[in-house]
C-alpha cells in the first residue's frame, strides 16, 4: 500500500483518519493550514510515528503547496474545507476559494501525480430543499446555502475529472459527524460539542427553533470505516460514485439534548436540571435529514458499528476527560 495524503489532517475528521491509518501501519502525509485544525490533534502522532507520519503546513488554495503534498503519494483523503453553513452565508467568497478552488487544485495535482484514488468529503447539505426521506444519493434538491453549492460543485468536478482524465474518485456525503476532537470552541462550533461544553459549564444551550428539526448524527468511527472502505475497495462498480456516510437513524435536537444530559449527568448530577432555551430557526438549515445507507452497504460492504446513542456516550466520556 502506497503513501496516503490526508488534507485537513489536523482537523477533527482528518486527525482521526491519520491516527487510524497510522495504527494500521500506513505511511501518512498530513496537509493543513491550521485555520480550523489544531497542531495538538496530531502532535502525539508525530511523536509516536516519526518515520511514518509527515506534517506539511500548507494551504490547498496554493497549487504549489498541493504539489508538494502529493509528491510520492498514491492515495488521497481530501478532508480540507471550510465547513459550516452560517460561515458560508457570512463569507461566501472565502468558502468558495477553499472549497471549490482548493478542491480543483487538489484534483489537478492528483491527476498530474497519477494518484490511484481520490476520496473526498462531500456533504449531506447537497440534498438542499429535497423533501424526500430517507435521502438517496441520486435524488437531490436545490442548494440552500453557499456551503451546499461548494460541496455539490466538488461532486461535479470529481465526476468530470474521472470521465476526462481517468482519475478514480469516491465522494462521501457526511451526515453530521461528531466525536472525539471535534472542536467545541469558536463561532461555528457544531451542535454536539457546543452543547456538551455548555452543559459541562452549567450553561443552558440554545436550540434553534422548536427542537423538532432532526439529523442523522454519525459517530466518527463509522466515518473512519467508510473512508477505509472507499480507499481500499477493489470493487470496480464501487468507484467513481457518491455515497451517504451515516448511521441511518434520525434524532431531533430535543432528543439530542436529553441524551447529552443523561450521559453527562453520570459525571455531574447538576446537569440533569439544566433546561435549554429556544431561539429562531437558522438561515439555510434543512428541517430533516436521514440517510439511506443501502448503496454503501451493497457496494462497499459498509457496516456502521456505532448508533447515535452509542457514539454520543463515547463522545461525552471523551469530552469529560479532555475539556475539564
Amino acid at each position: 500500500m502506497g503513501k496516503i495524503l490526508v488534507t485537513g489532517g489536523a482537523g477533527f475528521i482528518g486527525s482521526n483518519l491519520c491516527e487510524s491509518l497510522l495504527a494500521d501501519e500506513h505511511d501518512v502525509v498530513c496537509l493543513d493550514n491550521l485555520s480550523t485544525g489544531h497542531i495538538e490533534n496530531i502532535e502525539p502522532l508525530l511523536e509516536k510515528y516519526p518515520n511514518h507520519f509527515q506534517f506539511i503546513k500548507g494551504d490547498i488554495r496554493s497549487i504549489d503547496d498541493c504539489r508538494r503534498a502529493v509528491s510520492g503519494v498514491e492515495y488521497i483523503l481530501h478532508e480540507a474545507a471550510l465547513g459550516s453553513v452560517p460561515r458560508s452565508i457570512k463569507d461566501p467568497i472565502t468558502s468558495n476559494d477553499v472549497n471549490v478552488s482548493g478542491f480543483l487544485n487538489m484534483l489537478v495535482v492528483s491527476r498530474d501525480a497519477r494518484v490511484k484514488r481520490f476520496v473526498f468529503a462531500a456533504s449531506s447539505s447537497t440534498y438542499g430543499d429535497s423533501k424526500s426521506l430517507p435521502k438517496v444519493e441520486d435524488v437531490i434538491g436545490k442548494p440552500l446555502s453557499p456551503y451546499a453549492i461548494t460541496k455539490y460543485v466538488n461532486e461535479l468536478y470529481a465526476d468530470v475529472f474521472a470521465k476526462t482524465y481517468g482519475l478514480e474518485y469516491i465522494g462521501l456525503r457526511y451526515f453530521n459527524v461528531f466525536g472525539r476532537r471535534q472542536d467545541p470552541n469558536g463561532a461555528y462550533a457544531a451542535v454536539i460539542p457546543l452543547f456538551v461544553k455548555q452543559f459541562m459549564n452549567h450553561e443552558a444551550p440554545n436550540i434553534n427553533g422548536d427542537g423538532e428539526y432532526s439529523r442523522d448524527f454519525t459517530y466518527i468511527d463509522n466515518v473512519i470505516q467508510m473512508n477505509k472502505l472507499a480507499l481500499f475497495t477493489e470493487n470496480k462498480d464501487a468507484v467513481n460514485q457518491i455515497y451517504n456516510t451515516a448511521f441511518g437513524e434520525r434524532t431531533t435536537l430535543n432528543m439530542l439534548v436529553e441524551y447529552i444530559k443523561e450521559y453527562l449527568s453520570e459525571y455531574d448530577e447538576k446537569i440533569k436540571t439544566i433546561e435549554p432555551t429556544h431561539g429562531p430557526n437558522r438561515a439555510g438549515d434543512i428541517p430533516h435529514s436521514l440517510a439511506s445507507i443501502d448503496k454503501a452497504k451493497k457496494l462497499l460492504n459498509y457496516a456502521p458499528k456505532f448508533s447515535m446513542k452509542e457514539g454520543l456516550r463515547e463522545a461525552c466520556k471523551w469530552y469529560w476527560g479532555n475539556l475539564k
